[in-house]
């Protein structure tokens, strides 16, 4: 990797982290997400390490979300796993990816299914959240949809100990819109049935 590259590379995380300190810090979780789509519009439209190509008409559109629906955020504990699942992917130029299940979470209705929380071996560590739903391929990218990826800066963070979990911030990983990126897509139990109508969905052109 070339220096340019690892300095912007090194700013997107900044300021994706950034963006995330600014929503945790805002009381009305509706405009702490204005706020994250507002910044997250900016990023990708101007940023050197956007994943959208030059031409892409998202730069100029917007990201496309579904409208914020309070009934989809949540305080949760973590719920202890007896047998740990450990994963290995392969993620092309990044090598291969470690998962290590650090536990359950059970979203609540309207959703009112369990997830896999995972703790990804990369970068040092941190906590990794991805979610396929019953919208994936048609009203969402197709491989799934991340709400935590605390190495990668997007952290919701705690509220008494327990995770805050806000489907309102699911977004699509870099590889939906850039095949060069490889991505971690979502394991078999972070896979619901029922749709999940929050969060970046597919552009209607």
């Amino acid at each position: 990797m070339n220096p340019a590259t690892a300095l912007e590379l090194a700013d997107w995380r900044r300021a994706t982290a950034a963006l995330y300190a600014c929503v945790r810090a805002h009381s009305d979780p509706a405009a702490a997400h204005a706020l994250w789509r507002d910044g997250r519009d900016r990023l990708m439209r101007s940023h050197p390490q956007s994943p959208l190509a030059h031409a892409d008409p998202i730069r100029t559109s917007g990201v496309p979300y579904w409208p914020y629906e309070a009934s989809l955020r949540w305080q949760l504990p973590v719920e202890p796993v007896s047998h740990p699942q450990r994963l290995e992917i392969d993620t092309g130029a990044d090598g291969v990816t470690r998962l290590e299940q650090a536990g359950w979470v059970t979203l609540p209705a309207p959703v009112g299914r369990r997830l896999a929380l995972w703790w990804l071996g990369q970068y040092g560590g941190g906590l990794f959240l991805p979610i396929r739903d019953a919208t994936a391929g048609a009203g969402s990218y197709g491989g799934g949809r991340y709400v935590l990826d605390t190495v990668k800066g997007a952290d919701l963070g705690l509220a008494d100990g327990a995770l805050v979990i806000d489907l309102n911030f699911l977004y699509n990983p870099s590889c939906s819109y850039d095949e060069r990126w490889v991505c971690p897509l979502a394991p078999k139990d972070n896979i619901i049935d029922i749709p999940v109508r929050a969060g970046e969905r597919l552009h209607d052109w």
